[in-house]
């Protein structure tokens, strides 16, 4: 885009709000990004974004867990320590799995929440401190944003997104 302009179009209701991207989108117009004080339903689709790909993150991290829970408890209860705990054999890993279990499980858990949720920070670039990027206040509590990229049809692009049910149409220019 050569401009560096936009429109943000405000909605109260977020079922006008699906229709306007739906019609949005149907004009060719380009929507940079939607801000909503909750989330929409089928809002991504409407967008056409593509879906997310964290859950083969989860199962990657969760694969990574067990692995980490399995060579730990067989270096420690077998190779390095073996003990002889209630008569439990302590020769073999296998022998000794199902008193494993529990620990597996937990660790596949602990692993794949912690590092998907470093992995979703760094995918939106959220960092301690970091400040808000929010072009409008009200999108916080009970209305709903449109950012729309302008080229060369600013005029047009007002009325339409006015005629889609905006209650507020302004013109923000972006460094």
């Amino acid at each position: 885009m050569s401009s560096n302009k936009f429109i943000h179009a405000i909605y109260n209701d977020d079922d006008i709000l699906m229709d306007a991207v739906k019609q949005t989108r149907k004009a060719h117009h380009h929507i940079e990004e939607v801000f909503t004080p909750f989330p929409v339903h089928g809002l991504d689709k409407a967008m056409g974004l593509a879906p997310t790909r964290l859950a083969i993150c989860a199962f990657i991290y969760g694969c990574i867990g067990i692995t980490v829970a399995t060579t730990m408890m067989d270096y420690i209860m077998i190779q390095d320590w073996p003990q002889d705990i209630g008569g439990k054999p302590s020769m073999s890993y296998i022998q000794n799995m199902p008193a494993f279990v529990p620990v597996m499980f937990e660790m596949t858990v602990f692993f794949a929440a912690h590092l998907m949720v470093i992995t979703f920070y760094m995918r939106s670039k959220l960092w301690p401190f970091k400040q808000a990027e929010n072009p409008d206040i009200r999108t916080t509590d009970d209305h709903f944003l449109m950012e729309v990229a302008v080229n060369d049809n600013e005029e047009e692009l007002t009325s339409f997104l006015k005629g889609t049910g905006a209650v507020e149409v302004k013109v923000i220019e972006k460094n």
